[in-house]
């Protein structure tokens, strides 16, 4: 298994808006299980040395989903922001949860509500980190 790297805010607050989705049901158990392996895995690292590359919270993504043969662009966000008519997919979301830590170029597979699939990520449209946001 490769190893991820996130930044160490979005761990945090990753994992508190975990911890409240589960203890409120809002999350199905084998999707909070896959999250919770991905932020384990992760190498954690101070959020000016997030690579350019790599995928965090609050990041517009082009994704290519391999079951649907389609391309999408997302903004990977916590759930109180999620708002799927902009685009804005919460990290308690399969989707989200799947590319989290992953560079530009990698291939993931994962199991969303349609079953398991390959999510390529294409393109980093904006990542805070690079764009100098720590803020968010």
């Amino acid at each position: 298994m490769r190893q991820i790297t996130m930044n160490s805010q979005d761990i945090e607050r990753i994992q508190a808006a975990l911890k409240e989705a589960i203890a409120q049901s809002k999350i199905n158990p084998s999707e909070a299980s896959a999250l919770i392996q991905e932020l384990r895995k992760a190498k954690a690292v101070e959020p000016k040395k997030v690579p350019a590359t790599v995928v965090t919270m609050n990041s517009i993504v082009e994704i290519f989903i391999a079951s649907t043969g389609k391309t999408m662009t997302i903004q990977v966000v916590y759930p109180e922001h999620a708002d799927l008519k902009q685009n804005k997919i919460s990290i308690l979301s399969p989707i989200a949860a799947a590319i989290i830590g992953y560079r530009v170029g990698d291939e993931v597979s994962w199991t969303v509500p349609a079953g398991q699939t390959t999510i390529r990520i294409e393109k980093l449209v904006y990542q805070p980190e690079a764009a100098g946001d720590y803020s968010l």
